[in-house]
């Protein structure tokens, strides 16, 4: 799980998560980790997919996955995976947004199938990178 506090609002968080031009400045690109963006792709509704592909050291990695619950401001699910892992297992995504006084507090929870225990710290660890540099830019 990772949170973040934001001293915006609860909508502007949400829509970051939607609009590749956002997800390409705090999700993925440089000036979150050493890789160049090659696509970001979205059909933010419920059943839409998405596809972020990336280029890190001479290697493309396209994450993708499915949106299954978008109740903007405050709840989004999606699935998440990385089209070139040979299980094709699928995690979940589940984002919770509630307002507070001066802005919103995001909880992410990310969902990893069994056999996949080696990453769940190296994720929260991405996912709270992302959700600084999200704050930082919002």
């Amino acid at each position: 799980m990772a949170t973040g506090l934001f001293s915006t609002s609860p909508e502007r968080v949400f829509d970051a998560f939607l609009d590749p031009k956002m997800i390409g400045q705090f999700m993925f690109g440089p000036g979150v980790r050493d890789e160049e963006i090659v696509s970001l792709t979205n059909d933010p509704r419920v059943g839409g997919s998405f596809s972020y592909v990336v280029r890190r050291q001479g290697e493309e990695i396209d994450h993708t996955g499915e949106y299954t619950e978008i109740k903007r401001p405050g709840h989004l699910v999606f699935t998440w995976m990385i089209r070139q892992e040979a299980s094709g297992d699928k995690s979940r995504v589940i984002i919770d947004i509630a307002p507070i006084i001066d802005g919103c507090e995001l909880t992410l929870t990310h969902e990893m199938p069994s056999g996949w225990e080696d990453f769940i710290e190296q994720s929260k660890m991405a996912w709270g990178k992302m959700l600084d540099k999200l704050t930082e830019i919002l």
